[in-house]
């Protein structure tokens, strides 16, 4: 199969738009080709005007570990044009900024999740670009974890930084659909193209949204390091609003959880014991890791690793949200009063907890803190939602 930035180059008739313009290019580490060039080097040898680069979180060269480390503005030590960061000084592009180019070519990663960066600040570069008459094209690349949908959609009120609009947590669409939705539910009068991919079958397996055998897997962001991580990652980010470790500082971040005081064996066999169709199509293996860095750092701790790969992955049974939801809940049950949620800033939100923030509204906390509540209460509020989302993203869909 190919990318959309593979398509792009190999055919003159796609660049003929583009020759004579000032092109810009919001990417990441993973902006490659498929031999790996990085598509700047790749679009500069193209013979695009390359005027301008934008980096997303965790920077165009990716070398920032943790959420809130801000990257600075450079320039190019090989091109020498100016590199602009987008989660730095700003989030949304500036007007000096959106000065330095017609038309921005967006090549970026995804990993299919609402609460994934890259989507919001794909959403302010649209709207960036219908203020200022600039065009904006994707060069679209796989939904890693495939097309289901899963979780409570965002809530009005709820938009930030990790909440870019009313979707649920797992949205199962691609970069250059979401465009073509943010700009119909936002209004935009902007112009919008999608190079799109040729040969992406996100229903085959094994890869089920992932080409396995055909494309290298690239970290999008420094941790995210496989497609498993991509397949867990709707219901393992939870873990970041919470003061359990999520696996940084380990060799598998965002595929487990864990801390000190909690006995995993006992949490999965609370997990079974509550839900136990919930655990479909993956496995869970209690685990003993020890960071070494972030959360928990340099202590050992006792968790869970969920296991989205081997010959027990499901890609249509498993629901990682659900699983990690059931794992808070099987911790509230065994351990009533474990301060289970982190309260800090969140991505810049003052005034909420993180775990809110995070599913873009209270109601996954307050299903796990209601003592009385169930997972077919949880079901019966985010199954709607879940409905609702299937038909609202079909006019939209390319593949």
């Amino acid at each position: 199969m190919k990318f959309g930035i593979d398509r792009l180059l190999a055919d003159p008739v796609l660049r003929q738009p583009l020759e004579g313009k000032r092109v810009a290019l919001l990417a990441h580490p993973a902006s490659v080709t498929a031999d790996l060039t990085h598509s700047l080097d790749a679009l500069v040898a193209s013979g695009l005007n390359v005027s301008a680069v934008f980096g997303p979180q965790h920077g165009v060269r990716g070398d920032l570990q943790d959420n809130m480390m801000e990257s600075p503005d450079f320039t190019d030590p090989t091109y020498g044009m100016p590199v602009f960061s987008l989660y730095g000084e700003v989030r949304r592009p500036t007007g000096q900024s959106m000065g330095t180019f017609d038309v921005m070519l967006v090549d970026m990663q995804d990993l299919g999740c609402r609460i994934y960066t890259f989507i919001t600040t794909l959403r302010y570069v649209l709207e960036a670009a219908a203020e200022h008459g600039k065009s904006v094209w994707v060069l679209d690349r796989p939904n890693p974890a495939g097309r289901p949908v899963e979780g409570l959609t965002l809530l009005p009120g709820w938009e930030s930084f990790v909440g870019a609009g009313p979707m649920p947590m797992r949205h199962g669409m691609t970069l250059g659909e979401l465009g073509h939705w943010f700009i119909a539910t936002l209004g935009l009068d902007v112009d919008y193209r999608v190079i799109e991919m040729e040969g992406w079958a996100p229903e085959a397996g094994p890869g089920y949204g992932w080409p396995l055998g055909e494309r290298i897997w690239i970290n999008p962001s420094p941790n995210a390091p496989n497609l498993p991580m991509a397949r867990d990652y709707a219901g393992t980010v939870m873990l970041e609003g919470t003061t359990l470790s999520e696996g940084r500082g380990t060799t598998r971040p965002l595929e487990l959880f864990g801390a000190p005081d909690i006995d995993a064996r006992a949490i999965i066999a609370a997990m079974r014991g509550l839900a136990p169709d919930w655990l479909a199509g993956c496995l869970l293996r209690d685990i003993w890791f020890q960071p070494t860095f972030h959360k928990h750092v340099g202590q050992l701790c006792n968790g869970v690793q969920i296991h989205a790969e081997g010959p027990a992955y499901d890609h249509h049974a498993f629901r990682p949200w659900r699983v990690q939801a059931l794992a808070f809940k099987a911790i509230r049950r065994l351990y009533p009063d474990y301060p289970l949620w982190r309260d800090f800033p969140y991505e810049y939100e003052f005034g909420k907890l993180a775990i809110d923030v995070i599913n873009g509204g209270p109601g996954l906390r307050e299903w796990v803190d209601d003592a009385t509540a169930g997972p077919a209460d949880l079901d019966a509020v985010t199954e709607p939602d879940e409905a609702a989302w299937a038909v609202a993203r079909r006019p939209y869909l390319l593949y």
